[in-house]
């Protein structure tokens, strides 16, 4: 074979140096979005800060952006950092878990659980069991018969003195006086009611109510002053009054039942939704 003939097999059936061009498709675990990346995309389709995250948190401002960059190093360890991630997951309304298992993916895993304590050894310092006081039983019940006969005495003696109360003479037709009326009892108020009279008209009021689900929520009063700046967990309710008007964000608004001025808002909050609100005296009105 000379020359021209193996530069011409070379042309027509070229070689492949290196790995195959399969070798360099992007795995599915390098495809995934970064943990940093998913919590900043759902923070800023909540319409939140950083800073109000970090307020509702109690994560410092650094912490949160070193987060989102995927820097998890000034969270002090693996522990801390998977509870970050995991409350900074529930402000922007994600489920924290899939992000925790990614984190232990990138970084080796959880913790192997320390092993129980060998069952001979809760044996071993179990507590003598107390035999019974039969003594203590015995004064008791003696006690109690002694009682029992000495009620029983003057129960009879009190019966037999003769002491019968007087009421008016067999025969004869009870006087007008004699005869007792019962006025019938008021009905009372309907709580609701109740509630809503005591309200006071010169003030806005504003009660929420977490019903189906847990809810970030912030309330200032007019002047800007924070009422409330957290999480209203399942079951929970928050109370605001102001002079003049109560501003609310509420995360994940559609778990939110609201009530103002004693009166319940019909509204069409989703759930996962963010509503900016405002509310003054009288009936209901948004802002």
């Amino acid at each position: 074979m000379n020359l021209q003939q193996v530069v011409t097999r070379s042309k027509g059936a070229p070689v492949s140096i290196g790995n195959s061009p399969e070798d360099d498709r992007p795995s599915v675990e390098d495809a995934r979005p970064s943990i940093g990346h998913v919590l900043q995309q759902a923070r800023v389709g909540a319409g939140l800060t950083v800073d109000e995250v970090s307020t509702s948190t109690r994560v410092r401002i650094p912490i949160v952006h070193a987060i989102e960059d995927d820097d998890f190093s000034l969270c002090g360890g693996d522990v801390y950092a998977r509870g970050h991630i995991r409350m900074l997951a529930r402000v922007v309304g994600l489920d924290p878990e899939p992000l925790v298992e990614q984190f232990d993916d990138e970084h080796g895993g959880r913790p192997a659980p320390t092993p129980a304590a060998p069952l001979f050894e809760a044996e071993r310092i179990r507590p003598e069991r107390r035999r019974p006081n039969w003594t203590a039983a015995m004064v008791a019940a003696i006690v109690a018969v002694v009682g029992f006969s000495g009620f029983t005495l003057f129960s009879d003696g009190e019966s037999g003195s003769g002491n019968v109360a007087e009421g008016p003479a067999s025969g004869t037709k009870p006087t007008p006086t004699d005869v007792r009326t019962t006025k019938p009892a008021d009905p009372k108020p309907d709580p609701s009611d109740s509630a809503i009279a005591a309200l006071p008209k010169d003030k806005v009021t504003v009660k929420l109510s977490a019903t189906s689900d847990k809810s970030w929520i912030s309330a200032k009063s007019h002047n800007g002053k924070v009422l409330f700046d957290g999480l209203l967990l399942k079951g929970e309710s928050k109370t605001f009054q102001d002079d003049e008007r109560v501003d609310l964000i509420l995360g994940n608004a559609g778990a939110i039942e609201l009530f103002v001025n004693g009166k319940k808002v019909q509204d069409e909050f989703k759930m996962g939704g963010v509503e900016r609100l405002s509310y003054t005296k009288g009936d209901p009105e948004v802002g």
